[in-house]
Parts: structure tokens; C-alpha cells; sequence
């Protein structure tokens, strides 16, 4: 399944320019994590990772479209 990501903070820098283009083995969030993880070994230095699946918050079971809008959000720090 092709898919277009948006990118934020360390993600961007990690992977390039946003909107992302990739390519992914299955059609769930954590398919797309595991893809992300394989290809990027930066990202597993990342104490969390959020995937936003159309502005929600998505756990790994739920199923994506190639129409939905993804955002890779790393973790945010701040005070």
C-alpha cells in the first residue's frame, strides 16, 4: 500500500522532507511502524513514537487507508 506521511520534529530530520511517501507490507498501523523501524534504525532510539491516523491518535490494530491522513509524531518535550 503506497502512503503519504507528514512529519514533525526529529521524524523530519530523521526520514526528509514531509510530506513522505512510502510503501508498506499490510494495511495496519503497526505495519507501518514495523516498516518505519526497519528502514530508519533512528527512530527505534525514540522513546515513543505516535502515529495519528485523520487527527486521532491510532493504536497498532487499527487499519489504514491510502486516503487517510498519517502524521509520525516523536516525542515532545517541553516545559
Amino acid at each position: 500500500m503506497e502512503l503519504e506521511l507528514l512529519l514533525f520534529g526529529v521524524t523530519k530530520e530523521i526520514m526528509g522532507s514531509s510530506p513522505y511517501q512510502i510503501k508498506i507490507e499490510g494495511s495496519t498501523v503497526g505495519d507501518l511502524r514495523s516498516s518505519l523501524l526497519a528502514k530508519y534504525e533512528r527512530l527505534k532510539g525514540l522513546n515513543s513514537l505516535m502515529i495519528a491516523v485523520n487527527n486521532e491518535y491510532a493504536k497498532d490494530e487499527v487499519i489504514i487507508k491510502g486516503s487517510d491522513e498519517i502524521a509520525i509524531i516523536p516525542p515532545v518535550s517541553g516545559g
